[in-house]
């Protein structure tokens, strides 16, 4: 018997932003319940590529052309497209495609919770579909605007192989006993590149940012780092953004993987003032690294699962545990992390969801 068909459909699949790494977890998932899956964006590595659906593409793509890729999908997850208006009309486009048809809206932000997309108006909705979010925030939110929404927080490797330090350390030219403090973020305004700086001075760390810049701040990160007030490394020797103080290779010679960036550093941040998640906080939690985290409202919720947490404005407390550390605190936040943000756990909780939504036979 043939596989029923699943296609996922955003602006872009297949690279580090958040959104992706997400998707590419969901993808799995529905393969484990037995979907054969296809993915479709405006760019990336997909298996159909709409240019027209990339962020800011000059023209959307025809209806005809959705409908040709969504062909034979008898589920359709949709991420982010119809949340973010960052393409309006390749949003309008699928929704159209999609009426009727079963369609999970996964949403990874909403507009008025960016400051320059505030006036714009809800997703669109239709009853053949079910609305997830990825946190409670957003799911209250939807509510107060009249539509029902499932919470579905991003899932996470619990148990995922150890990087190398050492080789990692020394691919960064980090000497023996210095500090390294990692920002695993892209650099945008909101995820607040002057506050990891501020904590890598205050703990006498040397600051590496992970990702490149975008959406036009690069000129804004270069001040930043030509100021900054401790040694600073960038990048992942991908192309991803320029590396100071000479170019980065991981152990293999190849770019740095995300788990060698975590073994590598002493500490985590995420200094940001914004995230619909926040991936590293259950990273560094699953990495056994301390995190220094900003008050934005999702991690508010995540730390209500028991994680113990620093603050970012305050170096003081993360300074003294770097100097004294207690194993008790990243086995806490380790074993936290297990029980409520597993992957493994994923397949059995869009199951539950397609069950619940009174989604049988997938013919």
């Amino acid at each position: 018997m043939a596989r029923p068909g699943a296609a996922l459909i955003s602006f872009r699949l297949g690279g580090s932003d958040g959104v992706s790494v997400e998707a590419a977890k969901w993808a799995s998932a529905l393969g484990a319940l037995g979907f054969e899956v296809t993915t479709v964006a405006g760019a990336g590595p997909v298996d159909h590529v709409l240019p027209g659906l990339a962020i800011d593409a000059p023209e959307p793509p025809s209806d005809g052309e959705i409908g040709r890729a969504l062909e034979g999908a008898a589920l359709v997850v949709v991420e982010n497209l119809c949340s973010l208006p960052l393409n309006v009309a390749a949003a309008e486009g699928v929704a159209r495609v999609l009426r009727g048809r079963r369609a999970v809206l996964h949403h990874h932000d909403l507009p008025w919770q960016r400051e320059r997309f505030a006036g714009y108006p809800p997703p669109p909705d239709d009853r053949a579909w079910v609305h997830v979010t990825i946190n409670e925030l957003s799911r209250e939110q939807l509510a107060e605007r009249g539509m029902a929404a499932t919470v579905l927080r991003n899932t996470f490797d619990v148990d995922p192989p150890r990087g190398d330090r050492d080789r990692t350390r020394e691919a960064l030219g980090i000497a023996p006993g210095e500090r390294l403090l990692l920002q695993p973020t892209r650099a945008i305004a909101r995820k607040n590149v002057a506050g990891g700086l501020a904590l890598a001075a205050g703990i006498g760390a040397t600051y590496w940012l992970l990702g490149p810049a975008e959406d036009g701040y690069g000129p804004e990160l270069e001040r930043l780092l030509a100021a900054a007030p401790t040694p600073v490394r960038h990048g992942a020797g991908d192309g991803g953004g320029d590396v100071v103080d000479g170019p980065i290779a991981g152990p293999m010679g190849g770019p740095i993987d995300v788990t060698d960036a975590y073994a590598a550093c002493d500490a985590v941040t995420l200094p940001s003032t914004w995230e619909g998640f926040g991936n590293p906080a259950i990273e560094s939690a699953v990495h056994e690294r301390p995190l220094a985290i900003g008050p934005y409202p999702v991690a508010q919720e995540l730390r209500a699962f028991g994680f113990r947490w620093f603050s970012p404005d305050d170096p003081g407390p993360l300074a003294r545990w770097l100097e004294h550390p207690d194993r008790s605190l990243l086995e806490h936040n380790h074993e936290v992390a297990r029980r409520s943000f597993s992957v493994k756990d994923l397949p059995g909780r869009l199951e539950r969801l397609f069950d619940q939504a009174g989604w049988t036979g997938w013919s």
